[in-house]
């Protein structure tokens, strides 16, 4: 399977077909039992998530993991909160993510605890978290599974801003119309294997 650069790569299949696990072995979650993985043509596997975010992966996965005691901002910077002089620099944080959220057309109150937040809104944190720790290749493990279609249709509209800036986007789903709506090329994959690659427009239904 290749996916290209700054586009919308769908990975469909049935359940248990192996979408989730190769998505996690991607992010460092699971370890290959063959197979490579090559990222801007460099041979690579990741032992940790940890090491496939400093290799520029995020993943916003179904559930999300967020505080709800802390703020949207809290939520965003920690792990990765900025210093200046030693002292940790607020105001460098929020000016950075207000940058993040417009340029992918998301207006949250970074000063709201999560828990007053919706589904749709907690899933933009979660976007921009990754993307906070610089994020060049997101993967989405059923984005749409827990919205409603007016929350889709946000979410497909920040999607195509992050895709315009550059980002590359796994997108996994089982909702077939969904897919052919927003992505670039789809992939199948049955018992763990890739069925076929193919454009939306060449998608015989």
């Amino acid at each position: 399977m290749q996916v290209d650069r700054a586009t919308i790569h769908a990975i469909v299949g049935e359940n248990g077909a192996g979408k989730s696990t190769l998505m996690k072995i991607l992010y460092g979650l699971h370890q290959p039992d063959s197979g490579t993985i090559a990222i801007n043509g460099v041979l690579t596997q990741f032992k940790s998530p940890s090491e496939a975010i400093a290799a520029g992966i995020g993943m916003v996965h179904q559930h999300f993991m967020l505080a709800d005691n802390l703020t949207v901002l809290e939520n965003i910077i920690l792990g990765y909160e900025p210093t200046k002089y030693g002292v940790l620099s607020l105001g460098d944080a929020r000016k950075r993510v207000k940058e993040l959220a417009t340029s992918i057309g998301v207006d949250l109150d970074l000063d709201l605890p999560i828990s007053e937040l919706g589904v749709g809104q907690r899933q933009r944190v979660e976007i921009l978290k990754v993307l906070f720790r610089g994020a060049e290749i997101l993967v989405l493990d059923e984005p749409t599974a827990v919205l409603v279609p007016q929350e889709v249709v946000e979410l497909f509209v920040n999607l195509r801003k992050l895709v315009a800036n550059g980002t590359t986007i796994l997108f996994i789903s089982h909702k077939l119309d969904e897919v052919l709506s927003i992505s670039d090329q789809i992939t199948v994959i049955r018992q763990g294997s890739t069925v076929a690659s193919v454009s939306p427009n060449r998608w015989i239904v």
